[in-house]
């Protein structure tokens, strides 16, 4: 089983793929996860990928493919593997296609999550990120049991710093727009999008969203 999340920053993509990967021990791979383990251990491609990161540019496809290429070969004998920001674009899209086809394997599902613009910026405003272990929190949603206390580890919460102001999260969402949006259509043409609304307007939750996917798949 391999599922694509999609949709738009400050949707929920990595919350309802962690609730995916614990409920059916299924392996989350999250591009930037594999981004920080290739330039930790000073790989080839982590040194190339960091040239482009420390200058806060876009890391190219043909680096971004091979690194998440390499992943999915050391997780090819999982039963299950969760594509967390990658592809963003048709070009890594297509090209996943190739590298699956050459095993005998496809995407099966992908996920595309739909959130309000407005609750979209206003979530993102209130994002809180653990400064050890990542997790996740938000002022309003899902805060921490402790102000600004990871309940994980007890790291500190921060703020990312492309989540501290409003006309930048504008500005990624229009980059979503024109880069990434469209892999909802060409995936459409496949006929494997579920599409789940996370929207607190109707009360629905990550827990919601994944219950309803498990009984569109069964």
């Amino acid at each position: 089983m391999i599922i694509i999340m999609l949709g738009a920053q400050g949707t929920g993509k990595g919350t309802v793929a962690g609730i995916l990967s614990k409920q059916n021990n299924w392996i989350q791979v999250s591009t930037g996860d594999i981004f920080r383990e290739n330039i930790s251990n000073g790989t080839e491609l982590g040194i190339e990928a960091n040239k482009y990161i420390s200058k806060g540019a876009l890391v190219p496809d043909e680096i971004t493919i091979s690194m998440v290429e390499k992943r999915l070969e050391e997780l090819k004998n999982e039963k299950g593997i969760i594509l967390d920001g990658f592809p963003r674009n048709l070009e890594q899209a297509k090209k996943l296609d190739e590298i699956l086809a050459n095993k005998g394997e496809k995407i099966d599902w992908v996920i595309n999550l739909e959130t309000p613009r407005e609750e979209i910026i206003e979530r993102m405003l209130n994002r809180r990120v653990c400064s050890k272990c990542k997790a996740t929190y938000n002022l309003k949603l899902h805060p921490s049991k402790v102000p600004g206390i990871c309940d994980e580890c007890g790291g500190e919460l921060v703020t990312r710093a492309d989540d501290s102001d409003a006309d930048a999260i504008k500005n990624r969402l229009e980059i979503y727009d024109t880069q990434t949006k469209p892999l909802v259509d060409f995936y459409k043409e496949k006929g494997i999008v579920i599409v789940e609304e996370i929207s607190e307007r109707i009360n629905r939750f990550a827990d919601d969203a994944c219950k309803d996917f498990m009984q569109k798949i069964k």
